[in-house]
């Protein structure tokens, strides 16, 4: 067998093979439910345009449409968009196949862009970040939530295996223009099962960022 590099495991992750086999190898791999930080932030906003990245099996964008969200989802996994479509049925979502390293969402389209666990090399997340942060409209609003830097290395609490892969909400909020968007950055805790069924206490890196309607003048 032969051994991989960090970086060459890496690169597997990222590519439209490694998640359609990962999708392939069970009826489902996620829980079916919205994630919690999503509903926190998003149940009472007015429902509008929304774009859900990295939309797995769907549970985010089936949320959102059922609240009367106009959804288009995006995902690396054709076979994660088709199990995704079959649930939702005809909920008002657009599926879409991309690969978020080097995909172009648009300019002012959406009210809501939410990215939730997306982890990806610092560099390559700035960009994704400085890509989806554009395609917000003025008076929208840019949801991402990322596994928090503090649960990196327990035993029993399934995170990425790599310490750079992690983020707070702070170091995605330096990177956007204060003078064009509100932002809020936190790393509430909550409760899930750890790999042995037990309780165990967990961050969430958290940054809801408004875009203000109009720039400050000088």
């Amino acid at each position: 067998m032969l051994s991989m590099s960090h970086d060459q495991h890496s690169e597997i992750l990222y590519t439209p093979e490694f998640w359609d086999e990962r999708y392939g190898s069970a009826e489902r791999i996620w829980s079916g439910n919205p994630n919690p930080q999503l509903v926190s932030v998003v149940s009472d906003l007015a429902p509008g345009s929304a774009l859900d990245v990295g939309s797995g099996e769907g549970a985010d964008a089936i949320w959102l449409a059922s609240r009367g969200w106009d959804v288009t989802a995006v995902d690396i996994s054709q076979v994660a968009l088709d199990r995704s479509a079959a649930i939702a049925g005809p909920l008002n979502i657009s599926w879409e196949l991309a690969d978020v390293l080097d995909w172009e969402p648009g300019v002012d389209r959406y009210d809501l862009v939410s990215a939730q666990f997306m982890h990806l090399p610092p560099a390559e997340l700035r960009d994704l970040h400085r890509r989806l942060a554009g395609a917000v409209r003025p008076g929208g609003m840019l949801l991402i939530v990322g596994h928090h830097p503090s649960d990196h290395g327990s035993t029993k609490i399934q995170r990425p295996d790599r310490a750079e892969l992690l983020f707070t909400a702070e170091d995605v909020g330096v990177t956007l223009d204060p003078d064009l968007w509100d932002v809020a950055a936190s790393s509430p805790s909550r409760t899930v099962l750890d790999a042995d069924g037990q309780p165990a206490e967990i961050r969430d890196a958290v940054l809801v960022a408004v875009r203000r309607a109009s720039s400050p003048t000088a």
